[in-house]
């Protein structure tokens, strides 16, 4: 009997050991670890970082906020902001609870927890105006669904690779979704630079390089709970079939546009014909051997097209 009880104590040793040396590394992050461009907002949920982008003059009365997708910050939209403040917009981005440098509260991930924060993040810039709004991969199904919720706030929609039109969870380890296991198994086993096939940079001036990008996406890796929000999200966010929500907001006729790379591993260009279908007001723009990473390897081409979007809403 001894010997059982040792083997199953070195046994558990060898489970437990790798995970609390991984993770007795992490820490809270804290206001002292924020960078000086942005700042907290305190929401309902916890703080949230945001940052504002000015445009040398203001000619638009209504911002634009831009919504990032599932792991990678709002420094994805670092080099196309600027073609949208050249039109004279205001651009607000901020990182989603859970990523970046915004706080990771406990509990579930939902719908409900990333739409209310972005509606308490506009209230609390005490916005007059309604507002464009853009999202990106999972920031698609957020946008949808705020839209839905506060139509009158809104302005237009546009949706660069959007998530929600993948009905199954192709690719996605079952183990993944089982409580503890796959909070243990992304601390021992995670590495951030795997997720990420792109690594062929990009002559666009404004494109991040790869190096400087999984320079800046592993800045979040280093607070406790940036596993745990990913984790959450995938067994509390439906990222895979929202096609009643797009349907819906196909009824509402806000101007919408969608943009999306005809090499898109991770969304499928194909995507985009059910979505035209849901939402027939809408525009596409086709981004010619674009991948999902297109909002930071392509910011010229996405920013460009935002932006003559926009300004053609203004044109009488």
């Amino acid at each position: 009997m001894k010997f059982f009880g040792i083997i199953t104590l070195v046994i558990l040793l060898a489970i437990v050991a790798p995970y609390v040396y991984k993770t007795s590394k992490l820490s809270p992050i804290q206001a002292s670890n924020l960078p000086d461009y942005g700042q907290w907002q305190q929401l309902s949920d916890g703080n949230i970082f945001y940052r504002w982008f000015e445009p040398a003059e203001l000619k638009k009365s209504e911002p634009v906020v831009l919504v990032h997708g599932f792991s990678t910050p709002q420094f994805v939209w670092d080099g196309m902001v600027q073609f949208i403040t050249r039109q004279g917009f205001r651009v607000l981005v901020y990182d989603h609870l859970g990523r970046g440098f915004s706080e990771r509260p406990k509990g579930p991930y939902t719908k409900e927890l990333y739409v209310r924060s972005l509606q308490e993040l506009l209230a609390s810039q005490n916005i007059t105006d309604k507002v464009h709004l853009v999202g990106y991969s999972m920031g698609g199904p957020i946008v949808g669904y705020y839209a839905i919720e506060h139509p009158k706030s809104v302005a237009s929609t546009t949706f660069i690779a959007p998530a929600g039109l993948m009905v199954e969870t192709t690719g996605v380890n079952p183990l993944a979704l089982m409580p503890y296991i796959g909070e243990w198994f992304l601390h021992v086993f995670g590495n951030i630079d795997s997720w990420y096939s792109d690594r062929e940079d990009s002559e666009d001036p404004y494109s991040i390089s790869t190096q400087d990008f999984l320079r800046l996406i592993k800045i979040q890796t280093k607070f406790e709970g940036y596993y745990e929000s990913l984790l959450s999200t995938y067994r509390n966010f439906n990222l895979f079939n929202t096609q009643s929500m797009y349907q819906s907001l196909g009824t509402y006729n806000f101007p919408t546009q969608i943009i999306w790379g005809t090499n898109d591993s991770v969304v499928l260009y194909s995507g985009n014909e059910p979505l035209m279908e849901l939402i027939p007001q809408a525009t596409l723009k086709t981004i010619e051997g674009g991948r999902h990473s297109i909002t930071y390897k392509e910011p010229t081409k996405v920013g460009e097209t935002i932006a003559v979007f926009l300004e053609s809403l203004y044109v009488r």
